[in-house]
């Protein structure tokens, strides 16, 4: 059974940090594509950035490119996500996401999500 477990989020004020983290397990980490999905208030669901298989390639929807940092540890099956220069507009349930494919998918379109970790900011 593929399970997603994110942690880290909570209330930041604007400029702030956090890093975000997704313990996977069910399936063989190291060889799919990993992604960040996000869906703010009253919002449907928006593609972060995606990351593919042994990390080397990794890319960002045009609000957050700069910002955020999308890694992997493989040794860990983890997935994280860095958030920088937050601003009100982050606002979101962040979720990790995968679909189980080597197919570098530029959507929110993935096949299984986690249970997401909130994201406020706010001062």
């Amino acid at each position: 059974e593929v399970q997603l477990v994110e942690s880290g989020g909570g209330l930041v004020q604007p400029g702030g940090s956090l890093r975000l983290s997704c313990a996977t397990s069910g399936f063989t980490f190291s060889i799919y594509v990993m992604g960040w999905v996000r869906q703010a208030p009253g919002k449907g669901l928006e593609w972060v950035s995606t990351i593919a298989a042994g990390g080397e390639v990794a890319e960002y929807e045009d609000s957050v490119k700069g910002r955020f940092t999308i890694s992997r540890d493989d040794a860990k099956n983890t997935l994280y996500l860095r958030l920088t220069s937050l601003e009100a507009e982050d606002t979101a349930m962040y979720y990790c996401a995968t679909s189980l494919s080597d197919y570098f998918i530029r959507s929110p379109d993935f096949c299984y999500r986690g249970e997401g970790t909130k994201v406020t900011v706010s001062s």
